[in-house]
């Protein structure tokens, strides 16, 4: 009878304790996991829900086989990395907390030379946030802000006062921007980027290098500000809708190299607005294809050094359009392909045999008439132009001047380092030219 009363007692000891069991919190199991961890170690979870947030304070491998989620439960970042050399590989990452002052994000990088991997994140407000991290892996990973308003959502990536990182083969949509602030020497390649605000941004940024990515459907697929010495190459960017859509914009932007790029279908394909800023810079705009847009080019106002050769600038409403009564004859434009040319090459070498002239008429008073641009692409404006060009009232101005511009758009000559040549002045020569401008020569 003793033992009988005996395993009833354990039976509803258990029966009390299961419920206490069952309900204990997996975030402190698996914040204590890591935390008992030896550093170096791999800690592999298995398919479930592990609740968050969790801090990683030693060089551990956490890896979830595409199948383990961790929930941040709405509050703070979900994972912040606290040491270097921590490695987070296929994890589902979702449900942190809705702070912009405090930048709750799915993955807080607060430390350097980390690999992130492989992860899925969605439903955070930020996706993975690096602060002064140098020297991590961003690899294929796919990221979504909260499906929110674009201008509350969060950057998918942002990166501040963060150096030699490598973002590379990520999937960044439904968010607001990828953003890359005082931070130098980034790699940016093969991302894809959709239904963000901007694809990708800079500021206050040096020395980074974007190649091959893939941007569509956001209001901006690449934007530089205050920054200098970037390279952006091979990327593919279109559909950059809306009355501020544009491919590539830069403001006081120095040193750029933008290197056979295809920009299509945006209101604007490329923006310049006091670049370059420094007078002893100059901007290389070689072999990149501007085409299906609104406007294919648009200075904010007169503008210098910046080197156009060897583009492809076809089916564009307006080629080129310059703001605030300027010009762009004080930039280099050479051996551009311009769909609007109406010459020939006779001698067959390629190159027209007379210059491409661009002259703005009286029918593109909507550049600078913001009531106009109501009308612009409508027979009004359209009629007005053409009779300016047969029979003007006034001397149209010369817009810019193609010396050798390129007869067939395909032609290998484009990319040639004979088309594409351009030797940049001393700073000798630089400064005879703006003594030239200074006394009016």
């Amino acid at each position: 009878m003793e033992a009988v009363r005996l395993a009833m007692l354990q039976m509803v000891g258990l029966l009390i304790m299961w419920p206490l069991c069952a309900g204990a919190s997996p975030a402190a199991s698996l914040q204590a996991r890591l935390d008992a961890a030896p550093p170096g170690s791999t800690i592999s979870l298995s398919s479930g829900t592990w609740s968050g947030p969790v801090v990683i304070r030693k060089p551990v491998v956490l890896e979830g086989h595409g199948r383990a989620v961790i929930d941040g439960g709405g509050w703070g970042s979900v994972i912040t990395l606290a040491a270097d050399g921590i490695t987070l590989r296929g994890l589902i990452i979702q449900n942190s907390g809705d702070s912009h002052d405090q930048i709750d994000a799915a993955i807080a990088v607060r430390s350097s030379r980390n690999r992130i991997v492989g992860n899925r994140i969605r439903e955070t407000l930020f996706g993975i946030d690096l602060r002064e991290a140098h020297e991590n892996q961003i690899l294929d990973n796919d990221i979504a802000s909260k499906d929110v308003e674009l201008g509350l959502r969060g950057d998918g990536v942002r990166a501040w006062a963060s150096n030699r990182n490598v973002f590379r083969g990520n999937r960044i949509h439904d968010s607001r921007d990828m953003i890359i602030w005082y931070s130098d020497g980034n790699l940016i390649e093969n991302n894809q980027g959709w239904n963000n605000r901007y694809s990708l941004h800079f500021m206050y940024a040096g020395s980074n290098h974007v190649r091959r990515n893939r941007y569509w459907n956001s209001a901006v697929g690449i934007f530089l500000m205050y920054s200098h010495d970037a390279t952006l190459e091979e990327n593919d960017i279109r559909h950059a809708p809306g009355a501020t859509g544009m491919g590539i914009g830069m403001k006081e932007v120095d040193n750029l190299r933008l290197l056979n790029n295809r920009i299509l279908h945006c209101t604007t394909g490329l923006y310049l607005d006091q670049s370059p800023h420094d007078p002893y810079a100059f901007n290389l705009l070689l072999g990149n294809t501007v085409a299906y847009s609104s406007q294919g080019v648009v200075l904010h106002s007169t503008l210098r050094h910046n080197i156009f050769k060897g583009n492809v600038f076809r089916d564009n409403l307006e080629p080129l359009t310059v703001h605030a009564n300027g010009t762009a004859e004080h930039n280099l434009w050479s051996g551009n392909y311009w769909d609007d040319y109406e010459g020939f090459d006779r001698d067959r070498n390629g190159y027209g045999d007379t210059a491409y002239v661009n002259r703005t008429f009286s029918g593109r008073l909507w550049m600078d008439d913001a009531w106009l641009q109501l009308f612009y692409g409508t027979p009004v404006l359209t009629v007005l132009d053409v009779l300016a060009r047969l029979a003007p009232i006034v001397e149209p101005r010369v817009m810019l001047t193609d010396q050798t511009p390129l007869f067939e758009a395909d032609s290998t000559l484009r990319l040639s380092p004979q088309n594409l040549h351009f030797r940049i002045p001393n700073e000798e020569e630089i400064e005879e030219e703006l003594e030239l401008l200074e006394t009016g020569g």
